[in-house]
């Protein structure tokens, strides 16, 4: 697989999040923005055939459904 590179602009509040992630999943920066970008790509294509992406809190009985823009 061939690589690509490219430049990532980040406010400082963001390179805080992934910093701090990265270190609490003991993952790199590259490896951890991979994830999430595969994550992304699989709610995109539960949302288009329509189902509903929610979180749920079985101790107080509580769903949230959450919106993608």
């Amino acid at each position: 697989m061939s690589k690509r590179t490219m430049t990532l602009n980040l406010s400082p509040e963001e390179m805080d999040v992934l910093e701090a992630l990265s270190l609490k999943k003991d993952l790199s920066k590259t490896l951890l923005l991979r994830q999430a970008l595969r994550l992304y790509q699989r709610v995109e294509e539960r949302l288009e055939r329509g189902e509903t992406l929610f979180f749920e809190d079985e101790a107080k009985k509580q769903k949230a459904e959450i919106m993608m823009l």
